[in-house]
């Protein structure tokens, strides 16, 4: 019988990422400081650090393996908190004068970022070292195991290695487990092992924003599930957060505009712009924007080369989209590959047609293809610029991957889950990661 062992490594690597945050914090301090007038000292701001470290703690960063964009948002909100919370304490303590206020807003949002940058790095470099990484074994059917399997391999940053031999934490995911073996498992599992992570079998829905109830004298427990996209709180926030977003954006957006208009114009005859009815919010139709990308005459083009390319319909069938389309133009495919041609789409935003992020514009004869579940979730939001589809894999993935990911999204919104999918559309947009 497997015993439970003590990790000597669990508490050297606890200390050593305390270290790298609290050298994380003097860098930035210290990087700051030589750009004042005169070198500041650092001995009165050291309560600081520790505070911030503490705030971190207290979200147990240090013990939870989290991934990254998990440990952004709890850094991120410990660095929230510290600037009131120290603010708050200079403030009330009347010692203004010891600190220069200008220069503390400097040094916390240079520290967020110096953090952040340090836990990549370093946590890259201490899992590269078999004692610090966890085993993990998987109990999954086939479809599941092979999908956590994958997961725990490409990322990197939660330290975790499959091995079902010798573990020290245990992945369970219940979708496909009779109820009695399901908790049969758990209970045989739990008398070895002190970590236990159950995947539900509702594994559509981001459990991390549900409420428990706990109805203590049946011994029972109620989780509450919202459809938080369709929260009117929920959508003033969002409303108000991307079109202060699209407004910054827009004079860059621009200048952007003009560069492309003339390229197009040099690259081909025809207009710089095409637009196309898309489904939006409640079955409406709306014209889409975009910059131009294929020839003008490029239905008689597409019937030829599909004569020539028969494969190329069922490909369609299954992706809804070509895998060479010749109907695309030079410029064409390189906007299509930065995912640059869906710029004007910015006008539709304007419009009130579109939110910045949300389920990508649906064409009308996808409509049934969508299915009857899908669509009475999926248009009763807004589509967006961008989406969790996007940066997901986006042309890798099948019509109905995409669905299921759009319907994901608008169950389990949040605006952490936007802020990490626009920054993820900048990786998109740059790399080119998952576009044709």
């Amino acid at each position: 019988m497997k015993t439970l062992k003590f990790n000597p490594f669990f508490y050297i690597l606890t200390s050593l990422l305390v270290a790298v945050d609290f050298l994380a914090l003097i860098i930035s301090f210290e990087v700051l400081s030589y750009t004042q007038t005169a070198p500041l000292d650092i001995t009165p701001y050291f309560w600081i650090f520790i505070f911030i470290l503490l705030t971190f703690a207290a979200q147990e960063i240090y013990i939870v393996r989290y991934d990254f964009w998990g440990d952004a948002k709890r850094v991120l909100k410990g660095f929230f908190f510290s600037f009131f919370a120290v603010f708050t304490i200079i403030s009330l303590a009347k010692v203004f004068d010891d600190y220069s206020v200008d220069f503390l807003l400097k040094f916390f949002i240079t520290a967020m970022f110096v953090t952040l940058f340090f836990k990549r790095f370093f946590k890259k470099l201490f899992f590269t070292f078999d004692v610090f990484r966890l085993k993990v074994k998987i109990v999954a059917d086939e479809q599941n195991y092979e999908t956590i399997a994958k997961e725990i391999e490409k990322n990197w940053y939660f330290g975790y290695e499959a091995d079902d031999t010798e573990y020290d934490l245990i992945i369970i995911s219940s979708r496909g487990f009779e109820l009695s073996k399901l908790q049969e498992s758990i209970r045989e599992f739990s008398r070895t092992t002190k970590d236990i992570f159950i995947i539900p079998y509702l594994d559509y829905l981001d459990f991390s924003h549900a409420t428990i109830f706990d109805f203590s004298n049946i011994r029972f427990s109620a989780i509450h599930i919202e459809n938080r996209l369709l929260n009117l709180k929920n959508i003033f926030i969002k409303y108000f957060f991307e079109k202060i977003t699209i407004l910054m954006l827009l004079p860059f957006a621009l200048v952007l505009h003009l560069f492309i208009s003339r390229l197009i114009k040099r690259d081909s005859i025809g207009a710089v712009f095409f637009n196309q009815k898309r489904l939006a919010k409640d079955s409406k139709l709306f014209e889409c924007y975009k910059y131009r990308t294929m020839y003008e005459n490029s239905q008689e083009m597409l019937k030829e080369y599909l004569l020539k390319n028969p494969d190329e319909v069922e490909y369609y069938k299954k992706f809804h989209k070509y895998k060479n389309d010749p109907r695309i133009t030079k410029i064409g495919r390189f906007l299509r590959r930065t995912s640059l041609d869906e710029l004007p789409q910015f006008y539709n935003i304007l419009k009130g047609d579109m939110n910045l992020i949300g389920p990508r514009p649906y064409l009308p004869e996808e409509l049934h293809a969508m299915g009857e579940d899908n669509t009475d979730i999926i248009l009763r939001v807004k589509p967006g610029l961008t989406g969790l589809w996007q940066v997901s894999g986006r042309n890798k993935l099948t019509f109905k991957k995409r669905v299921d990911l759009d319907v994901w999204y608008i169950q389990n919104w949040s605006l952490w889950m936007d802020f990490v999918i626009f920054l993820k559309t900048t990786k998109v947009v740059l790399l080119k990661v998952g576009a044709k």
